[in-house]
C-alpha cells in the first residue's frame, strides 16, 4: 500500500480511534492491498465530540446510547431519566472513549 494514502488516512481519522490503538492499527492497514483499503476509506465514523454533546444535551432521554447502538441502556437511560441523572454524568465521562472503542471495532471487523 501507498504510504502517503495511509499517513492522510491516519491523519484525518486518528480521532475516531484510542490513541493506545493507532499504531496497531497503522499496521494493519499497511498489509493491506489497495481495493482492499479504498472500501475502508469510505466507511463513515462517529465523531467523538458530538458524541459528547449529544450526550450533555439529550443524554438524559438516552439518545446517545441509541446512536451507538445500545439500545437497552437507551430504553434504560429513557425511562429513567438518566437513572436520575446518575448515569447521565457518567456518560459524560466514558461517551467519548467508548465511541472511539466503537469505531475501532467496527474497522477491525472489516480488516
Amino acid at each position: 500500500m501507498d504510504a502517503n494514502k495511509l499517513d492522510m488516512f491516519m491523519m484525518s481519522n486518528s480521532k475516531f480511534f484510542p490513541e493506545e490503538k493507532l499504531m496497531f492499527l497503522k499496521e494493519k492497514l499497511a498489509a493491506m492491498d489497495d481495493s482492499r483499503f479504498s472500501t475502508i476509506s469510505m466507511v463513515e465514523f462517529k465523531d467523538p465530540t458530538t458524541m459528547l454533546l449529544v450526550s450533555v444535551f439529550l443524554g438524559s432521554l438516552g439518545i446517545d446510547r441509541f446512536m451507538l447502538g445500545d439500545t437497552a441502556m437507551g430504553i434504560l437511560k429513557l425511562l429513567t431519566v438518566g437513572l436520575c441523572g446518575i448515569l447521565t454524568i457518567v456518560d459524560w465521562f466514558i461517551i467519548s472513549n467508548r465511541t472511539k472503542e466503537l469505531n475501532f471495532m467496527k474497522i477491525m471487523s472489516l480488516i
